[in-house]
């Protein structure tokens, strides 16, 4: 096996056999993926670490997705929306701290008031920053409509999960009906491309149900679909969601925190050039999540730059990091962090997926 692990590490192409071995790796070998994926990152997007300021605009959401604290049904969370000169001000502040790039992230809503909200947001973004912040956005299915206006105004990235590849288990984790059909996720990830988004896609790690099988086809499904950005991370539970009651089938945290860097490794070496993020939830099951997913093969992330006030309501999950830290502390941290694991920051970079220009260029 030893001998097998290390040839299929120096391949270029996988079967989902390869990857369910790669997923699976021991303590030993798992050491063996992390380097290489750290080679293979190094080689095909650099040394860099790119910022993306997470602004949570509202957890006013319009779906019932089994795994969420935000779900439309749960009736504990205190909603609210940010008002738009709060969105301004943390805009200004990742501009001026040279992030190079926002993502402006709420609850799926598709209601005229929203879509013009955003709409005039990202205007007003761009007027700011004399149009050099990058934006991306997480919001959810929309029309096409909606995705081109916004292209239009000046976002230029998409992130849109799917969450679990394999239709037959997507019922397992979202109701029976037509705002949670895997079928329209799909066909959103089709129209941003149409539309002309760098985009973005991802998957949880260690669900109730899921086999590592599930997970390799995850990974083929980002790879088929030519994704060209990926946030995924473990899976962590909420107490106000169904899917709770089945936390007696999970993996330890820290088997789900390993579990999902051994998926961001294996993406790497899949797909080599694209953008992968260190996610909050990584670093929600492990102090040094971040820095252990840079040395895994990810090379993105996401500060909250969310106003204090709101960050304690936007709980996709338990015990959430930073809700209560001071912002100037938490990035002045994170740099310090990111220098001592020794990557650079990409300063006023949009550090855009190198995969999407070469699509452009074919």
């Amino acid at each position: 096996m030893k001998n097998n692990f290390d040839k299929i590490l120096r391949q270029e192409n996988f079967s989902k056999e390869d990857l369910v071995t790669l997923i699976s790796a021991c303590k030993k070998d798992m050491e063996k993926l992390f380097s290489r994926a750290r080679e293979v990152k190094e080689k095909h997007v650099g040394n860099k670490v790119y910022f993306r300021g997470l602004i949570e605009f509202s957890n006013i959401c319009g779906k019932n997705c089994f795994y969420c604290g935000i779900r439309a049904g749960n009736k504990n969370a205190t909603r609210y929306e940010v008002k738009d000169k709060e969105m301004l001000e943390a805009a200004r502040y990742a501009y001026e701290k040279k992030f190079g790039s926002i993502v402006i992230q709420s609850g799926e809503r598709n209601d005229k008031n929203f879509i013009n909200r955003i709409d005039n947001l990202i205007r007003k973004i761009k007027q700011l920053s004399s149009g050099k912040l990058g934006i991306t956005l997480s919001l959810g299915e929309q029309t096409e409509e909606t995705y081109r206006q916004w292209f239009e105004s000046g976002a230029h990235r998409y992130l849109l999960r799917i969450e679990v590849s394999n239709p037959g288990l997507y019922p397992k984790y979202h109701p029976a009906d037509k705002k949670h059909d895997y079928h329209r996720r799909l066909e959103s990830l089709y129209l941003l491309r149409k539309v002309g988004y760098q985009v973005g896609s991802g998957v949880l790690t260690g669900l109730p149900f899921q086999a590592h099988e599930d997970l390799a086809d995850d990974l083929m499904f980002l790879k088929d679909h030519d994704i060209d950005m990926v946030g995924m991370g473990p899976y962590i539970e909420h107490a106000d969601t169904p899917l709770y009651k089945h936390r007696n089938m999970l993996l330890t945290k820290q088997e789900r925190f390993y579990l999902s860097l051994k998926m961001v490794a294996t993406l790497r070496l899949l797909m080599k050039d694209i953008n992968i993020a260190a996610t909050t939830a990584m670093q929600t099951l492990d102090p040094g999540g971040h820095e252990k997913a840079f040395n895994a093969g990810a090379n993105i992330i996401m500060p909250n730059l969310t106003p204090a006030k709101y960050r304690e309501n936007y709980l996709l999950y338990n015990d959430k990091p930073t809700i209560d830290e001071n912002t100037d502390n938490y990035i002045k941290s994170l740099k310090e962090r990111i220098y001592s694991a020794g990557y650079e920051i990409g300063y006023g970079e949009w550090g855009d997926s190198r995969r999407f220009f070469k699509r452009s260029e074919r």
